[in-house]
């Protein structure tokens, strides 16, 4: 088969469409032939060399994808040959097959195509998983997300708006903004020309939000823990502006707030598993009924994924970008 591999970490030229050896298929396993991946940020820093597949894990990157069944291994009784389904997987993506364990295989949700399926598993799962499953975001509560237009933010703004959440997000453009609005965002603030910590305390009544999901990190730390109301919850999913942070620890303990952070790509299987069902449980009727869109930007061939990632690192794009196997 062809897969993109990393010949050396390092920028997008880097990564090629190779001819590959096919994946093993364990008995737990079905083997997918992929119709779409979609891009994360892990992925460009795999490529970088930063963020290694967990052992026993496919090399190449790839955290999600969508396809039809080709095989399934002798333990496997859901999922048959010919299905078509999307799935969580802890890499091999950019492919043109690849192996999953079967708990973490999704139908494909009614009204989306087989492509644009690939944009859900790797954000339905972080988002469910971090704010509602962990944080307990729930119904009248106030919700605030960091890069509201990224794929992570697009399917969080919709899938809040669903269960009866007034959400916030903060943004880098008008027009970003815009798109945020039009997805149900309440209150969008660009962080570029307003300080977000002043206008949520406006537009609460100086109360603060009930829960932040951030992927910004250190510098971010000490303005969330002061945007967050009385038992607030921040959850912490990514560092892309470092690191290191220096916060007035007092609010915690004034404010009886939670700080918590996770990753999907290096739980257990089991641990997927749990969160793939209950996605099904709780997301997948959401798109069923519409009320949850797959936000695509563009389209790449997987013999382009250098491009696609180029895109990603402008971060000029809304949504998610996803690659045609």
């Amino acid at each position: 088969m062809k897969a993109v591999v990393i010949t050396t970490p390092g920028g997008p030229e880097v990564l090629k469409l190779q001819e590959v050896e096919d994946p093993q298929v364990k008995d737990d396993d079905v083997l997918i032939k992929v119709e779409a991946t979609a891009l994360n940020r892990a992925d460009t820093l795999q490529r970088q060399g930063k963020y290694p597949p967990p052992k026993g894990e496919s090399e190449y990157p790839g955290l999600e994808c969508s396809g039809t069944i080709l095989s399934v291994g002798k333990n496997v009784s859901r999922w048959k040959v010919g299905d078509q389904v999307c799935a969580l997987i802890s890499g091999g993506g950019y492919a043109e097959k690849v192996a999953v364990p079967a708990g973490q295989v999704l139908p494909i949700p009614p009204g989306v195509s087989l492509k644009d399926a690939a944009s859900f598993p790797e954000v339905a799962c972080t988002v469910w998983s971090t704010v509602f499953m962990t944080s307990k975001l729930s119904s009248g509560e106030t919700f605030l997300i960091h890069g509201g237009s990224s794929g992570i933010g697009t399917f969080a703004i919709q899938m809040a708006k669903y269960l009866g959440v007034k959400v916030f997000v903060t943004a880098g453009s008008e027009e970003k903004l815009k798109v945020c609005k039009d997805l149900g965002a309440d209150v969008g603030i660009n962080y570029k020309t307003e300080d977000f910590v002043a206008r949520i305390k406006e537009e609460t009544g100086g109360k603060g939000v009930d829960v932040i999901l951030d992927n910004v990190g250190g510098p971010y730390f000490q303005k969330n823990l002061e945007s967050l109301g009385i038992d607030g919850r921040l959850f912490i999913i990514g560092f892309m502006g470092g690191v290191k942070a220096e916060a007035n620890i007092s609010l915690l303990l004034a404010k009886r707030l939670t700080v918590q952070a996770a990753g999907l790509r290096t739980r257990s299987i089991e641990n997927k598993a749990e969160i793939v069902s209950d996605v099904e449980k709780n997301v997948w009727p959401a798109i069923a009924q519409g009320k949850v869109k797959p936000v695509v930007y563009k389209y790449f061939p997987l013999s382009e994924a250098g491009e696609a990632h180029k895109l990603m690192e402008t971060s000029s794009h809304i949504g998610k970008i996803l690659l045609l196997a």
